[in-house]
Order: structure tokens, then C-alpha cells, then sequence
């Protein structure tokens, strides 16, 4: 018996970007059904079960958020898609537990990307929000790849009334410090957990990462181009190859380049990265 196709759900009021996100999915093989309020929204979410909901936030007759509030006792990942990508509006979908955050304009391969994404993720995604402010925001996720990439997107998009270089090399380094921790200290165990936080002021951007690894040392890196200090930024490449590692280890070295301070507590198993403003 042919297995069922998986059920995507569109939520926007507008015809023409319905119809392009249905082109674009076409490929997905998913079934997929459309509605332009969030009455309309609401009621299919419950008569319906859906794998992965598209939500416009900026419906007619009330807020996607209203439709994400309400649909507390689905199972559907939410990808939220606005117009609107202020700040407020990404700590909204995440205060929500939206799976994602698309702002439009988007290409066709990010709205790909993130809905495969929702589709194929099995593993424990449940985020913990501590603080959902844009000037103070703490939470806390499983250790998987999947995971620290939805939250790198979301503080891309919390970050966008920096300037695009600046807020680039203030990503890149927070990728970095997440992944790490992510792998190497939660060593990709969904059922452990890293808590990040980020503090914004009118001078600095301050991220603070803990994971759950029992620490290292920089001088026991010897895979790592920042376990080598003496010996220059290329010499950890033979260690790399004869543990039949793929090309890397310069991560921590590119951190300590683009922050403006980089702390590690005692255990060196939580991180607090600065980058001032001015």
C-alpha cells in the first residue's frame, strides 16, 4: 500500500504567494492545502492534522500568532513567514515555539530548506524560553546539529538592524561557540542541553553559551589550530588527517579573531563572548 503523503497547511491572505509557495513545494510530493485567514487557520489545525504549517503573521482578521497561540495541542512545526523582521517579531515566534522564521522576500531554496527540515527532524526539538526580550534573550535546546541552526537563525534575524558585516562576524562567531558546544560538550545527545543567552545594549552584544561536557583545555586541542599556539594556525592538520578528521579546526581561532573579549569560565565548558558597538 503506497504510504500517504505528508500534509503541509498555508495560512496566508494573499493568492499570488500562496500559489508560489505551492510551485516552489511541488517537488516535496506534499499534500498541501491553503487558507487566507486565521479563522479559516484555526479550524483546519483542528479538524486536521499536519506535518508543517506556513503562518503570514499579518492576516486579515487577526494575528498568525493568534493561529500559533491557539494551537497548542498540535503536532505541526510552524514555520513562521512576515514581512515584518523586526526584532519583537522573531522573539515572538520563538516565545510561541514556532520550528522557524522566514522573513520575506526569501529564495526558493530557503523555504526548501526549512520545510525538509521540519519534515525530516525525529529528534527532541522542544526549546526552553528563560527570557524573550530582544535586549535579553535566554533559552535553552537539545544538543543537535539541527536545533543550534534554527536557533542561529533566529538570532540572525533578532540582529538585523545591525549592519550586514557586523552582524556576519557576530553570527559566524556565535555559530561557532554553539556548534561546539553542541557536539563537543553535549556530544549530539538530544537529551542533553546547552543554554544560551544573549544580552543587547546600546554598546555591545553579549553572548553567554554553558554546555553540559565536563570542559577542556585549549593545549589538549591538538586536532585544532588554537591547540598549537606556537607552532602557527596550520600545524594541527596532520593530527586532523591521521584521525581521519575532514579539513577544519581553525573555528576557535577565527572566534578569537572576530570577538572583542572571549572568556571561558575555570572547566572551560561555558563561554562568554563580547562584541562592543562602538
Amino acid at each position: 500500500m503506497p504510504t500517504a503523503p505528508r500534509r503541509l497547511l498555508i495560512v496566508d491572505d494573499d493568492d499570488d504567494v500562496c500559489e508560489m509557495l505551492t510551485t516552489i513545494l511541488a517537488p516535496l510530493g506534499l499534500a498541501i492545502s491553503k487558507v487566507h485567514t486565521a479563522e479559516e487557520g484555526i479550524h483546519q489545525l483542528r479538524e486536521h492534522v499536519f506535518d508543517v504549517v506556513l503562518l503570514d503573521v499579518g492576516l486579515p482578521d487577526m494575528s498568525g500568532f493568534d493561529v500559533l497561540k491557539s494551537a497548542h495541542h498540535s503536532l505541526a512545526r510552524f514555520i513562521i513567514l512576515t514581512g515584518d523582521s523586526s526584532p519583537d517579531k522573531v522573539v515572538d515566534a520563538v516565545r510561541g515555539r514556532a520550528f522557524d522564521y522566514i522573513a520575506k522576500p526569501f529564495d526558493k531554496d530557503t523555504l526548501l530548506s526549512a520545510v525538509s527540515r521540519a519534515l525530516e527532524c525525529n529528534e527532541n526539538t522542544e526549546i526552553e524560553i528563560y527570557s524573550a526580550k530582544p535586549e535579553w534573550f535566554e533559552l535553552s535546546l537539545p544538543c543537535t546539529r539541527d536545533c543550534a541552526e534554527r536557533i542561529e537563525n533566529f538570532m540572525r534575524h533578532i540582529k538585523v538592524d545591525l549592519p550586514a558585516d557586523l552582524r556576519d562576524t557576530v553570527i559566524s562567531a556565535f555559530r561557532e561557540l554553539l556548534m561546539n558546544a553542541v557536539e563537543w560538550g553535549g556530544g549530539l545527545d538530544p537529551d542533553r542541553r546547552v543554554r544560551v543567552a544573549c544580552i543587547r545594549t546600546s554598546r555591545m552584544i553579549q553572548y553567554r553559551i554553558s554546555d553540559p561536557g565536563p570542559g577542556f583545555r585549549f593545549e589538549n586541542l591538538t586536532h585544532a589550530a588554537i591547540g598549537h599556539p606556537e607552532e602557527g594556525p596550520l600545524a594541527h592538520l596532520n593530527e586532523r588527517e591521521n584521525r581521519g578528521m575532514r579539513p577544519g579546526g581553525l573555528g576557535l581561532v577565527m572566534v578569537k579573531a572576530m570577538a572583542d573579549e572571549l572568556i571561558y569560565n575555570e572547566e572551560q565548558n561555558e563561554v562568554v563572548l563580547i562584541k562592543y558597538l562602538d
